[in-house]
Order: C-alpha cells, then structure tokens, then sequence
C-alpha cells in the first residue's frame, strides 16, 4: 500500500526541494555554531588548569593540556571549513533551482558534488551528508558517488601529530610568564617526563589539578564538545 501512495503522490518541484535542503542546511550550520562556541568555552577552562599547573611547575600537565587545545583548535578551524561549505552548496542549489525555471527540472552540478563529497568526509556532518547524498542523486543534482568515501568518512579524524612547535606557542601564550621563570633545560626536561615522575612532586599537585583524574574529565570534556 505505502508503494502505491508513494507512486501516486506528487513529486515535490524543485523549489520545494530547495527549500527543505536550504532548511536543513542551516540547522546544520547552526549546530556547527553552537559546537564551536561549548569547544571555546571549554577551553576557557583549560586554559585555567595549564596557567596552576605551570604555577606549580608541572609542565607534564601544562604540554598534556596545551595539547588538548591544540586539538580543539583545529577542530574548530574544521568546522569553519564545514559551515562555509554547507553555505557554498545552499548557494549553489540556488542557481540549480534558477536554471530548472527555465529548463523544467534540476541539472547535475559539479560543485555540489564536490562539496557533498568533501563533506562526507568530515566526521561532524558525515552521517547528515550521506543523507543529503542519496536524496540529492534521486532528485538528478549529483551522481551516486562509486568511491570509498562513505567507507572512510566516520574515521577520518584528524591523526596529524602535535608538533612540539604548536604545543610550546600555546604555552607560552597562556603561562608565558609563570613557565618562562624555569630555566629552559629544566622546562624542555620536565615536559619529557612521563607522567608517572610527577608523582615526586605529590605536594605539589595535590595545590592544584587532582592528578591523572581531573585531567582525565579536562579531557573527557573536551573530547565531548569536538565529537
């Protein structure tokens, strides 16, 4: 029976279909939002823990947590990325529409194929995007994708390793002055540390984060808002 009415239901035109994408892609662009504002206000809180670590001079915890920024941060940047592109393909199924005013139906599209297959590949919006993939391919805007992107789009998480680089600009931008105090073969030398030497400075620690466990939930957290 859901056959039948589905075959003798009316076809949404394309203005209709515009209108739900351009719907749905600015929910999603508001989500991203909403994600990028609990990642920075977590790193707010972050940036606390790093400033009475290196008061205390666990430069262990400083990198650990430095390193955590780092991580957030470009997490942030791609889901700028992500947002920009989902308003690239609102624009463009725009002219999509524009053009089917004229010629009765929607056309294929370079670009948001390529935009929807970059996306697809990006953890955040991957699921959404597939969606959108199959619904745009059954409307005639993109081609069903024969690639593997749907196969790597959920674990294509950022694996680039911390630079040493990186983590040390965000030290020095967040305990610049408190860190800078320790002679710098020291620092370089607590920072290599593991994490189970700081267990000599126990007194120490105990003034401020609660060893491993307190920055597990920093960590936890943080992983929360960037997933």
């Amino acid at each position: 029976m859901e056959k039948v009415m589905n075959m003798i239901k009316p076809k949404p035109n394309p203005q209709q279909l515009l209108r739900d994408w351009q719907r749905r892609l600015r929910q999603e662009c508001r989500n991203i939002e909403r994600q990028i504002r609990d990642i920075q206000r977590e790193e707010k809180n972050v940036q606390k823990a790093i400033k009475d670590a290196a008061k205390r001079n666990d430069m262990v915890s400083a990198k650990s947590l430095a390193m955590e920024i780092v991580r957030s941060r470009r997490t942030v940047n791609r889901l700028y990325e992500n947002k920009a592109q989902l308003n690239s393909i609102s624009m463009h199924l725009g002219e999509s529409v524009a053009i089917a005013r004229t010629v009765g139906h929607l056309s294929k599209s370079a670009e948001v194929m390529k935009l929807v297959n970059n996306l697809m590949k990006a953890p955040e919006v991957a699921v959404t995007m597939q969606e959108f993939s199959k619904e745009m391919t059954k409307a005639g805007v993109i081609e069903e994708f024969v690639n593997d992107a749907l196969d790597n789009a959920l674990d294509s998480e950022d694996i680039e390793e911390e630079t040493e680089e990186e983590v040390d600009k965000v030290l020095t931008a967040i305990a610049g002055e408190t860190a800078a105090q320790l002679p710098e073969a020291v620092r370089k030398e607590k920072m290599k540390q593991p994490a189970q030497a700081a267990a000599q400075e126990e007194e120490a620690i105990a003034e401020g984060v609660d060893d491993e466990e307190e920055l597990e939930e920093i960590r936890a957290r943080l992983a929360k808002v960037r997933s």
